[in-house]
């Protein structure tokens, strides 16, 4: 349930205008002109909310949810209070996606700290830098010298666009990001705080000192791209750091120079992906995962949390472990260990 200050609330919508935007099916002829006022979890909906459930481990509060339309899957259907409306769909959260997208569209992309449009008072836009309509650039952000916007984007205050930098079209620059040696596609949201195109961590090492290795690469960010706060993306060192369309990034993630990410990858907080490394499409990589250069993770490959991968994965293989390794092999090593372990644990009454 939102707080009115930060996001406006759409709607109400009905029952029936849901279930078309989604493909959900009205149960046991529920009244489908219902108004739906507000989007809730299970245990603080009202009548005119719509919760939505999904997971098992949640069955009490669907029995006890006080929610006037519930949006789930069939089978849970018989959990539901009565009296509720019932929205049945495949895939709930796919659905509750696309119904908050609907209620909260603000809420999509971020919203500015500045609050108004154009170039604000304060602002610094390099008089060769281009603009196209619609390009907001709040206080304090920098623009710099060759540098290209698209219509719709807003670079946020205190954010750096370095120079001959090309953002697309609806992009979100967040505050206090910065963006250097980078083309950008359309529709990216980039977060407070990110920072790329900067060296990629290159030295011959040496008994006489560290010799830097020149980084003359390019940050590549293709569309519909998200980068959570704090993450580094850097610039390759002979060829370009590829960011595949579609891929999501969480908060604090470290990609180094000349990585390939494929189309449509999940990266979760807190890993490390090492220089030269590739992931196909659709991989998926858990939280706190790090990944040794020059590694190569197949498509659809999926890497459990906390895991160090050190091999190249085949694709749609479910990896974890350290060091990773196919996860009924790493599932038959943590089994023997705790049996191992439970050996010597002394008997009762010894």
């Amino acid at each position: 349930m939102s707080d009115p200050v930060f996001f406006r609330r759409q709607g109400p919508f009905s029952v029936a205008e849901l279930a078309a935007w989604t493909g959900a099916k009205i149960a046991g002829g529920g009244d489908g002109s219902r108004q739906v006022r507000d989007i809730a979890p299970l245990d603080c909906a009202g009548a005119d909310d719509l919760a939505y459930f999904e997971n098992p481990a949640y069955l009490d509060q669907l029995s006890a949810t006080r929610a006037g339309i519930c949006l789930l899957a069939e089978k849970y259907a018989s959990r539901a209070p009565e009296g509720a409306v019932l929205l049945i769909a495949a895939e709930p959260y796919r659905a509750y996606a696309e119904i908050g997208a609907r209620f909260y569209p603000e809420a999509l992309r971020p919203l500015g700290a500045w609050g108004g449009s154009g170039v604000a008072p304060g602002a610094h836009v390099h008089e060769s830098a281009r603009l196209e309509s619609d390009v907001t650039v709040e206080p304090g952000a920098v623009v710099g010298a060759g540098a290209q916007i698209g219509s719709g984007s807003c670079i946020g205050a205190g954010a750096i666009v370095g120079s001959n930098v090309r953002i697309g079209r609806n992009c979100s620059i967040s505050p206090g990001a910065s963006l250097l040696h980078a083309l950008v596609g359309d529709r990216v949201i980039v977060h407070p705080g990110v920072r790329i195109g900067q060296d990629g961590f290159g030295f011959a090492m040496g008994g006489q000192g560290h010799a830097k290795i020149v980084q003359t690469g390019r940050v590549v960010i293709q569309n519909d791209v998200e980068i959570g706060a704090n993450t580094t993306i850097d610039r390759g060192a002979s060829r370009d750091t590829v960011i595949g369309e579609g891929t999501k990034i969480d908060n604090q993630v470290q990609i180094g120079h000349n990585v390939v990410v494929g189309r449509h990858c999940i990266i979760v907080a807190q890993s490390g992906i090492s220089g030269s490394t590739e992931l196909g499409d659709f991989v998926a990589i858990g939280g706190q995962v790090g990944i040794l250069g020059h590694v190569k993770i197949g498509a659809g490959a999926q890497i459990a949390a906390s895991s160090r991968v050190r091999d190249d994965v085949p694709a749609g293989e479910r990896w974890g472990g350290t060091p990773a390794k196919p996860v009924r092999i790493w599932f038959r090593e943590m089994t023997a260990l705790k049996r191992l372990g439970e050996s010597d644990r002394p008997k009762k009454g010894s």
